[in-house]
């Protein structure tokens, strides 16, 4: 019997949350490299492994001071990419880990990566109307996803619609229960995120509305290429920063 190979096999939901992982550890790392002897180690699980300020504000940390002071509004996208500690790291990807592959089962690969990229923008730019001064994390993002899913869950009905909106539901009140009792959280990020998010899940549609087109393809591989771009031209800004 003859095997046809499909188009684009290769990018499946397993190989698309690797790729998410993998590069907000390997930012992770860099930022503790780039730190040096600044880099925070402590038995203090909150503030373990915590990478310099000074490091994350030219790898692209977002909030007023990076904004107001140097104009760096590409931030609202790397932001998202940053990390300030390992818990934090840890917890942002396990999150990850049970969110995204329900989304990209029902909004598809593409608009996941969108809205996840969109909505981290929107939480950033919230923090920034709010005076967070510095700020980091998938968080942002990750709400966004959790916002795609509480309109999907809400909008579709039926046995599995009140499943998947009963769930995420759940991690809205954890989210909000996180932001009162643990330090260093940025509601304002996790607002932003969480509404935009499902602006995003109506905006864009899912599946059994709509399939995905050429249009949330191409949206998905611009914001793919930007988020590149930015990242490893901050990598390289601060290879020649910290190393000439």
């Amino acid at each position: 019997m003859a095997h046809y190979k499909t188009h684009g096999s290769f990018l499946t939901p397993a190989v698309v949350l690797k790729a998410i992982i993998y590069t907000n550890v390997i930012m992770f790392i860099v930022s503790l490299i780039y730190s040096g002897k600044n880099m925070i180690l402590t038995l203090n699980p909150f503030y373990a492994f915590t990478p310099s300020l000074d490091v994350l504000n030219f790898l692209g940390a977002s909030g007023r001071l990076p904004i107001v002071k140097f104009g760096a509004w590409w931030s609202l996208i790397t932001a998202n990419w940053l990390h300030g500690g390992l818990l934090h790291v840890l917890f942002n990807m396990m999150a990850l880990k049970a969110i995204a592959p329900l989304v990209m089962k029902e909004f598809g690969l593409f608009r996941m990566f969108s809205i996840y990229t969109l909505a981290g923008s929107a939480g950033f730019f919230l923090s920034y109307i709010g005076n967070v001064y510095l700020t980091i994390g998938a968080s942002s993002g990750l709400c966004g996803l959790i916002g795609a899913a509480l309109y999907f869950g809400k909008s579709r009905g039926g046995q599995w619609g009140q499943l998947v909106y009963k769930q995420t539901s759940g991690w809205v009140v954890t989210l909000v229960l996180i932001g009162f009792l643990m330090p260093n959280i940025n509601n304002w990020g996790h607002a932003g995120g969480l509404f935009a998010g499902i602006f995003l899940g109506w905006l864009l549609g899912y599946n059994e509305k709509r399939k995905e087109t050429v249009f949330d393809r191409s949206l998905a591989i611009f914001f793919v290429v930007i988020t590149v771009w930015l990242l490893a031209k901050s990598i390289i800004q601060g290879f020649f920063l910290i190393y000439s």
